[in-house]
């Protein structure tokens, strides 16, 4: 259907008609390839932003998809909200992208049996970017995350957390390598 109306926006009878009015059809149609010109425009930009937004929507799908992988090896917060972590509905999250979508900002809720809170999170995003980057699954580095965690006690008041995931963690890249000797140059320099 969508197929049909682009290809008849560029049809054109190659006949002139006079109208009953004196005007000649071709004062119409350029009028009518105004209005179609303008449509198509529309269309485009519509396009675009339904594609921004469920590029947006993968965005967050993969950080949040990491945070919950890492929070579910925490002790403090399975003692806190328990198992299973549950990720909140995606339209009361909020993601902020930049530097070409590289580097995200998130904040979703979630959710345990014993209570449910906020995390927060930075990450970059590892690769290359390309045409294909859009289509590709990303891997995200996850760089600060905290969880901000609602337990309610046996009293009136809820009792409020705030966890750093990744204090400690130390990244398999920023590891020293203690397993490889070192070696020596292979050409000394003669004096």
């Amino acid at each position: 259907m969508l197929a049909r109306r682009f290809i008849s926006l560029f049809k054109s009878s190659s006949t002139s008609r006079i109208s009953s009015g004196g005007k000649s059809v071709d004062e119409g149609k350029s009028k009518s390839f105004g209005r179609k010109a303008v449509s198509f425009m529309l269309v485009t930009v519509t396009g675009g932003v339904a594609l921004s937004a469920l590029d947006d929507l993968a965005i967050y799908h993969g950080c949040s998809s990491k945070a919950i992988e890492k929070a579910s090896y925490s002790q403090e917060i399975k003692d806190a909200i328990g198992e299973p972590i549950v990720k909140g509905p995606w339209y009361n999250a909020s993601l902020a992208v930049a530097h070409k979508r590289q580097s995200v900002s998130c904040t979703f809720p979630v959710a345990g049996p014993h209570g449910n809170g906020v995390f927060q999170l930075k990450a970059v995003r590892n690769g290359d970017d390309n045409w294909f980057s859009f289509f590709l699954h990303r891997d995200w580095e996850i760089l600060i995350m905290e969880a901000l965690l609602h337990i309610p006690s046996n009293e009136d008041k809820q009792q409020t957390m705030r966890i750093s995931l990744l204090d400690g963690f130390q990244s398999p890249a920023c590891k020293t390598c203690t397993e490889c000797p070192q070696q020596e140059s292979q050409n000394p320099e003669k004096k």
